[in-house]
């Protein structure tokens, strides 16, 4: 009867399965499986170590960074009051533009912490930022924040959590200290609240998690450590071997009679000696490309070409890559950025699972780090200024509305995209607006720049065929249309040639197309 039972098969052992270790039979939260600091810190180092050393993993991660942010997100401040938003995006650009004001350290504009924070989350799994009173901000890495060994408090890995597994401090180590030195005692930290006094943050972590029951976060490389270190000793040896075959252009054999085997075998290069650690001794002979080997009398020299690396070698670093790639969201075609192995639809399908991910990874991006810091620098602009102070009172909270907008990746055939974007807008299922949000561009900044510079290309083509007419009185004029041409949308020369009063350049009524005079 107990195998008749209808459960499920992979609750039940089998020899057939690798038995997992780290499996809590009572189940466990998700700060279990990194219970361990040591272990925990262990990751953040072999991480850094692949993203340093590696010769593709840093790269790896650079383009993942390099699609999510691009040239940086733009904030649109939304309170419904147009001069309020005008000030408060101004305000924006003069402090994140500026690394004075903007870095702790005076050293980053707001997009290159934009670019850091997003790197050390994929590498390390989390970063801290803490706001100042000063107004700028300090970038804290996943690493100081530590749990000294002297508390019995509820601690993870240097995050204070109350019943409700809320923040409530974050402990950072007061300095870069030795890694070597233990961390002991409580007093060798700083603690900084989580939140102030009407409920703000204070400290904005930003990390990825994919349990509720996840306090820190954990790097993107913690499901292919295995697959990044094979790939790099499979690199190495192939390379290594490519060296080694490189060396010997022919190998030579001899039938030898007795009598005839040397005492040592010949000498092909410089020779040294090391001792061992047990005191035996082993010659190394040092071989180089190029060599000359000189056959004795009755030997048999024969050609040397070995096939590395093997056509197999190449499949499998395909295949190790692509492991590599998927855990930061990445297809093959951008990790290696040679999209000649497919087709134009395998690339296109490609992308836009790639582009899912990255939409994804931006949003979350915006939830723990550019809305908290929007925020903060609004409260800080409403302590020091009145006029914004008194739109505070009368807006209350809509005074922190805004929207980040986020950049998008250009289609493939950027004409089939300008159409589909024209295409959209005449048909009114989209606005200006939009469109160029998704181009990372203001509207109103280029309706304006787009008025300006039609405006002053209109002034002056009047202008000139104003000087035109007057020098060549005759009974044909010139129009000041007939100077520039201008874009205009479809069905606008209709409606230019039905208006009742056409002027031209010199101020005399223009005769309509059909011949007939203007009113």
């Amino acid at each position: 009867m107990n195998d008749m039972r209808s459960d499920y098969n992979a609750a039940r052992a089998s020899r057939y399965r690798r038995r997992r270790k780290g499996i809590a039979l009572g189940g466990s939260s998700a700060d279990f499986h990194y219970r361990s600091e040591a272990d925990y810190l262990r990751l953040i180092e072999e991480a850094r170590d692949f993203d340093r050393n590696d010769v593709v993993v840093g790269q790896t991660v650079d383009r993942a960074v390099s699609n999510e942010i691009q040239d940086g997100f733009s904030v649109d401040p939304q309170t419904t009051d147009k001069a309020l938003d005008e000030d408060l995006y101004q305000l924006w650009q003069a402090w994140g533009t500026d690394p004075e004001l903007c870095d702790a350290a005076g050293e980053l504009s707001f997009h290159q912490m934009e670019e850091l924070v997003d790197r050390q989350v994929k590498v390390d799994g989390d970063m801290f930022v803490l706001p100042s009173e000063e107004g700028s901000l300090q970038l804290v890495e996943g690493h100081r924040c530590r749990t000294p060994g002297g508390t019995k408090r509820n601690v993870i890995h240097g995050v204070l959590l109350d019943e409700l597994r809320r923040r409530v401090e974050f402990w950072f180590t007061k300095d870069d200290i030795d890694p070597l030195t233990p961390l002991k005692h409580v007093n060798q930290v700083a603690r900084y609240p989580a939140r102030d006094a009407d409920g703000n943050r204070q400290v904005f972590h930003v990390y990825h998690p994919k349990r509720v029951s996840q306090t820190r976060g954990v790097t993107a490389f913690a499901p292919i450590f295995d697959e990044m270190g094979m790939f790099e000793d499979t690199q190495f040896a192939a390379l290594l071997k490519s060296q080694i075959s490189a060396c010997y252009a022919v190998f030579r054999e001899r039938e030898l009679k007795t009598g005839d085997i040397p005492s040592t075998p010949p000498q092909l290069g410089e020779r040294t000696t090391e001792t061992r650690r047990d005191g035996s001794t082993r010659t190394i002979e040092n071989i180089h490309p190029g060599m000359i080997i000189e056959g004795a009398p009755g030997e048999k020299l024969q050609g040397f070409s070995p096939n590395v690396p093997n056509p197999e070698f190449f499949e499998h670093m395909r295949l190790v890559l692509t492991l590599i790639g998927i855990n930061l969201g990445l297809p093959l075609v951008l990790v290696l950025l040679d999209p000649r192995e497919t087709n134009f639809s395998s690339w296109r399908g490609a992308m836009d699972q790639a582009r899912m991910g990255f939409r994804r990874n931006q949003r979350a991006l915006i939830s723990r780090f550019h809305t908290p810091v929007w925020k903060w620098k609004v409260r800080q602009w409403i302590a020091e200024d009145p006029a914004i102070a008194a739109a505070a009172q009368r807006l209350g909270n809509k005074i922190f509305a805004h929207r980040w907008n986020t950049p998008r990746w250009p289609y493939i055939e950027p004409l089939t995209d300008r159409q589909a974007e024209l295409l959209a807008v005449t048909g009114n299922l989209t606005s200006r607006r939009r469109v160029c949000e998704e181009s990372n561009l203001e509207w109103e900044l280029l309706a304006d720049e787009i008025i300006a510079d039609n405006a002053y290309a209109i002034r002056n083509a009047k202008r000139e065929a104003a000087a035109i007419n007057e020098q060549y009185k005759d009974d044909n004029p010139v129009h000041w249309r007939e100077l520039i041409s201008l874009p205009m949308p479809s069905g606008m020369n209709v409606a230019l040639d039905n208006q009742k009063d056409r002027t031209d350049g010199d101020g005399q009524k223009r005769p309509k197309r059909d011949g007939t005079q203007a009113a």
